[in-house]
C-alpha cells in the first residue's frame, strides 16, 4: 500500500511526445490504490488516445468543455473536476501549457480545471533541451512554484530532437515516488517510529495442537496502515494471521508464540516513539510441550499451564520516551477493569472494547471503542469500521502528543 492509496488524482495531459508514457503512469497510480480521472488538452489526443486512458483509469476522459452525444451537449464541469481531486498532476507539462498556467490563461478544459483546483498541483515538465533552459521557462517554473505548485524535476537523457540533456519528463515510477515522498514530508507522523503488535499467539501443546484465540489481527493491521499513511515508519509484530500486509512503510515481523512476540518487541522497543499493544497475547501456555503428537486415550486429559510474560506490563515498567497504548477487551465491569489496567501497567492510553457490544471484538469488520487517557479522560465512540476506529485512535494519540 502507498500513501496515495485512496486518493483521488486528476491527471492532466498536454501535447508532448512524453504523453505516450501516461498509460504507464495511470496504471502505476491505479496500482498504488489511487482513483484516477484524466483531462487532456485537445492536441494531446494526437499522442495518446482517450480510449487507452479511459480503459486504464476506468473513468471517462475529457478534453473539451462539452461532449456531443446524439446531438445533446453534455457539459464537462471544470469546477467539479477541480474540486473532486485530492491531487492534480500535470504530466507531461509542455512549455506552452506551463506558460498559460503561469499567466492564468484559460483557453481549454485542462487550464480551466487547473485554475479551479483547490488541491496540491504537481507538474512534470517535458520539453527539448533549449526550451527547458530558456530564461522564460525558468521564470515560468519560479512563478508556478510561487503559486504553491510543486515541480517534479525533469530528467536528463536523449530527447525527441536527438539532443541529449535535461528536459525529459520524469519516468512514471519516479513521478509516483516523488509525489509519495513529498506527501510523506508533510504528514504529522513523519520521522516517528511506531511499533504495533497484532493478531493472536499460538502456544504449542504438541507439534499439531496449540492453545490460541479468535483474534484475526485486523484491528492491529488497520492501526499499522493508518500510522504508515500518516508518515510513520511502522514495525508490525504480527501473530498468526490470514491477513497480509503490503505497505512501503510497514515492516512485518511474523511471530507465533507469546515468547517470540516478547523477544521481538523487546528488541525494537528502545528505538520507538509510540507502541500500541493490540495483539491478543495468550496469558498461559503449556508447561511442557510434547515432542510427539499426543495420542488419544480413554478418560480426560489434563495440561498444566504456566504464565507467559506480561508483555504490556514489561513495556510499562521499562518505559522511557515511548508513548504506550494498550487494549482492554472486557466482558464485565468494563470501564473499571480498563481503568485499573491503565494505571497498573503504566499506560498513556487504553482502548476499551466490550464483547457485550454487537459488532465489536474478534473477527468483525467493525469495532466500538472507548478511549481512556492517563488523566482518566473518557471518550466513547459509536460502532465504526476498524479502519475508521484506527483513525480515531491516532487522532487521539496525535492530539495528546501535540502533533
Amino acid at each position: 500500500m502507498s500513501v496515495i492509496s485512496g486518493k483521488k488524482i486528476l491527471l492532466g495531459i498536454t501535447a508532448g511526445i512524453a504523453a505516450y508514457k501516461t498509460a504507464s503512469l495511470v496504471r502505476g497510480l491505479i496500482k498504488s490504490g489511487a482513483q484516477v480521472k484524466v483531462v487532456m488538452t485537445p492536441a494531446a489526443k494526437d499522442f495518446i488516445t482517450p480510449l487507452t486512458l479511459s480503459t486504464l483509469s476506468k473513468n471517462p476522459v475529457h478534453s473539451s468543455f462539452y461532449d456531443d452525444e446524439d446531438d445533446n451537449a453534455i457539459w464537462n464541469n471544470h469546477v467539479d473536476l477541480g474540486l473532486w481531486a485530492d491531487i492534480m498532476v500535470i504530466a507531461p507539462a509542455t512549455a506552452n501549457t506551463l506558460s498559460k498556467m503561469a499567466s492564468g490563461t484559460s483557453d481549454n478544459l485542462l487550464l480551466a480545471t487547473y485554475l479551479s483546483a483547490k488541491c496540491p498541483v504537481y507538474f512534470a515538465p517535458a520539453m527539448d533541451l533549449d526550451m527547458y533552459n530558456h530564461p522564460s521557462t525558468h521564470k515560468t517554473f519560479s512563478t508556478l512554484q510561487g503559486y504553491g505548485n510543486i515541480m517534479i524535476p525533469a530528467e536528463s537523457g536523449e530527447l525527441a530532437s536527438g539532443l541529449v540533456g535535461e528536459g525529459r519528463m520524469a519516468e512514471p515510477d519516479n513521478i509516483i515516488d516523488f509525489i509519495e515522498q513529498h506527501i510523506l514530508k508533510t504528514l504529522p507522523l513523519k520521522n516517528k517510529k511506531i511499533l504495533i503488535t497484532a493478531g493472536p499467539t499460538y502456544e504449542a501443546i504438541d507439534p499439531v495442537r496449540f492453545i490460541g484465540n479468535h483474534s484475526s489481527g485486523k484491528m492491529g493491521i488497520e492501526l499499522a496502515k493508518t500510522a504508515a499513511n500518516l508518515g510513520a515508519q511502522v514495525i508490525c509484530v504480527l501473530g498468526p494471521s490470514a491477513i497480509t500486509v503490503t505497505h512501503k512503510h510497514i515492516t512485518v515481523l511474523p511471530v507465533t508464540s507469546a515468547a517470540e512476540m516478547f523477544e521481538t518487541v523487546k528488541t525494537h522497543y528502545p528505538s520507538c516513539d509510540v507502541v500500541i499493544s493490540a495483539a491478543a497475547v495468550a496469558d498461559y501456555r503449556p508447561k511442557q510441550v510434547s515432542d510427539q503428537k499426543l495420542k488419544k486415550k480413554d478418560g480426560d486429559l489434563s495440561i498444566a499451564l504456566e504464565r507467559t510474560t506480561d508483555i504490556l506490563r514489561w513495556l510499562g515498567d521499562h518505559k522511557d520516551k515511548q508513548y504506550l497504548v494498550g487494549f482492554a477487551l472486557e466482558t464485565e465491569n468494563e470501564l473499571a477493569n480498563a481503568q485499573g489496567k491503565l494505571k497498573r501497567k503504566n499506560l498513556d492510553l487504553i482502548v476499551l472494547n466490550s464483547l457485550n457490544d454487537a459488532g465489536a471484538g474478534f473477527k468483525n469488520e467493525t469495532n466500538k471503542i472507548t478511549l481512556i487517557d492517563h488523566k482518566q479522560n473518557i471518550q466513547t465512540f459509536e460502532l465504526k469500521s476498524k479502519t475508521e476506529v484506527a483513525k480515531d485512535i491516532f487522532e487521539k494519540i496525535m492530539s495528546l502528543l501535540n502533533l
